[in-house]
């Protein structure tokens, strides 16, 4: 589950700084230009590599922003093939990166650097003024946040696997700190050139157990102000609301955009997040196109595979996402064709192996579904008596267990098998019979859940898997396990302790899923309160979590009654 090596922000990731020279492009790639320097309007100058045609004429231009050093990446992601079909290709450092100037400040200022860098592009003697943006991960927000801006010579994009949800995925997912991300990341782009390859010098399991959290990046090596303010900024305030999209955000983006990220992508959240703002809002939605398939956060930029964890995939889950890129820029950007060939909503089931096309998503063929949580009052381990059933609980025992900080359940990846976790006593294990049809489980997943525990704040977490024949626990979702922390369960806002022992209802997100649960197989929801080092384990002691030191055992109980039947929602598709 751990982040550091392929973070859910470095997709296009890059090293070496750019040369200011103008040469002849080899591969076919026309006319290149290095370290070009392009002024900001607070004065600062980003430095871009450029690309032309092997021509005079005026050219479209497809913008690649990036943290992650911009050299390699004309060459790694094949950008000749967009030279070649008549394009200009401009690879950009953002601020404070790589060859550009100023400080780098994580999303803030990416709104206003796209926008004067679009302006700058369309005044150039080789741009037709008409420019359009690229990229995956960090190179997708920052296309979202410069089309907030409305800079009139943009006229499409194309962000994949884009971030956005800014206390359901980073830096905080559902209210809970991501510390191992926060410190691998920020750590890798500290500096001007990529500072990854520190990270295996650290000893991540014993630095992540010291607390305070506050006092964690010097522990590492480096001051890191970032990492500060997202500790300080632990609520959605002014703060991060300088970089949260509106429902007024979204009415003014009028451009063809194309959303693409995957079952298992890290950032699926954030993306679909943006999609959810234009399908409710944009006054131009018939020209936006969402792609999710089988992938994770990298191969969905890239295409797919044949296999992901436990999950085997048939060859037609693989598309040719350069194909799909280069076919949306013909239609929008350069206008060679007149429409874009492809189904407004693509969506692939794993489990059946099959392509869905929609016209909008969520499906309008779906049904939520309540599959409900019972037990003896002995759910703990897979071995427990929890079990699942579409039939609503009557009067049954409480299922209890014991939440200790520091001996947190460790976290697995999604599309793992995830049985050595349900041998623990802190995880609650709930077991459907094994199916007799296939059920198509496609939108977003909730745990609805009734807890209460004897701590002031904790987390409660939920995984949904798949039980196949043989046993293997596989999860589902991008990121296998939802949490919501207790304080946030009534908004991100503010914070709200817990009446100790008191009955809470708690929704728990699992974000979005596409799989067929197929006949012989089973449904399984784990429930605990934990999964370190993906979030950082809650003290349950009610103080501020930046600054604690301290930590309690929390005893946790889980109801599932007639009153308060706790269940996992499934977005069924009906037939």
């Amino acid at each position: 589950m751990r982040v550091r090596r392929a973070t859910m922000l470095t997709v296009l990731a890059a090293i070496a700084p750019a040369t200011a020279s103008s040469q002849k492009g080899g591969q076919g790639a026309g006319v290149a230009r290095f370290g070009v320097s392009m002024p900001m309007r607070d004065g600062v100058n980003l430095v871009a590599n450029i690309w032309l045609p092997d021509t005079t004429a005026k050219h479209p231009t497809i913008l690649i922003r990036t943290p992650y050093d911009k050299t390699p990446q004309f060459k790694r992601y094949k950008l000749a093939a967009y030279v070649k079909r008549g394009y200009a290709v401009v690879l950009q450092d953002t601020r404070g990166r790589g060859d550009s100037g100023g400080e780098f400040d994580f999303y803030f200022p990416e709104g206003t650097d796209g926008y004067d860098t679009i302006e700058w592009i369309a005044k150039q003697p080789w741009s037709n003024g008409r420019v359009a943006m690229d990229g995956g991960s960090y190179l997708g927000t920052v296309q979202w946040l410069a089309a907030r801006e409305r800079p009139p010579h943009l006229v499409c994009i194309a962000p994949y696997v884009s971030s956005g949800r800014l206390f359901d995925e980073i830096p905080y997912l559902g209210g809970a700190f991501r510390l191992d991300w926060a410190l691998s990341w920020l750590n890798q782009i500290s500096g001007r050139v990529s500072q990854s390859d520190l990270n295996e010098l650290v000893s991540w399991d014993s630095l992540l157990r010291k607390r305070p959290l506050t006092s964690l990046d010097a522990r590492m090596g480096r001051s890191m102000p970032i990492y500060q303010a997202m500790l300080a900024h632990s609520t959605l305030d002014d703060y991060w609301k300088r970089i949260s999209f509106t429902a007024d955000d979204f009415k003014k983006i009028s451009i063809p955009t194309l959303t693409v990220t995957g079952w298992f992508d890290g950032d699926q959240a954030g993306a679909l997040s943006y999609w959810d703002g234009i399908e409710a809002n944009g006054p131009n939605k018939e020209q936006s196109y969402l792609i999710i398939g089988p992938w994770n956060h990298g191969q969905t930029y890239l295409g797919g595979a044949r296999k992901i964890g436990e999950i085997e995939l048939a060859q037609q889950s693989i598309l040719d996402s350069q194909a799909i890129r280069l076919a949306f820029f013909d239609w929008c950007l350069a206008r060679k064709t007149p429409a874009f060939d492809s189904p407004r909503v693509r969506t692939y089931l794993t489990g059946s192996d099959r392509w869905v096309m929609l016209d909008r998503y969520p499906a309008p063929n779906q049904e939520i579904r309540s599959l409900f949580l019972h037990s003896g009052g002995r759910a703990n381990t897979l071995n427990g008596d929890g079990r699942l059933s579409w039939t609503p609980p009557d009067e049954e025992p409480n299922d209890r267990f014991s939440y200790d900080p520091a001996n947190p359940v460790p976290a697995k990846g999604a599309t793992s098998d995830h049985r050595s976790i349900e041998a623990r006593e802190d995880v609650l294990v709930y077991t459907s019979e094994a199916l007799t049809d296939s059920l198509d489980v496609l939108g977003r997943v909730f745990v609805q859940l009734h807890a209460s525990s004897d701590a002031t704040d904790t987390d409660f977490t939920a995984k949904l898997l798949d039980v196949y024949p043989d046993g293997r626990a596989v999860a589902l979702g991008p990121i296998a396990v939802g949490v919501r922390r207790a304080r946030y369960r009534n908004g991100y806002d503010r914070t709200e302790l817990l009446v100790p022992n008191k009955p809470e209802r708690f929704s728990i997100e699992l974000f979005d899923i596409g799989h067929s649960l197929l006949p012989g197989h089973r449904i399984r929801v784990e429930i605990s309160s934990s999964a370190a080092p993906f979030i950082s384990p809650n003290p349950n002691t009610g103080n501020p979590i930046a600054t604690d030191t301290t930590w309690k055992v929390a005893n946790q109980t889980i109801y599932h009654d007639r009153n308060r039947a706790s269940a996992v929602l499934l977005p069924v598709l009906t037939r």
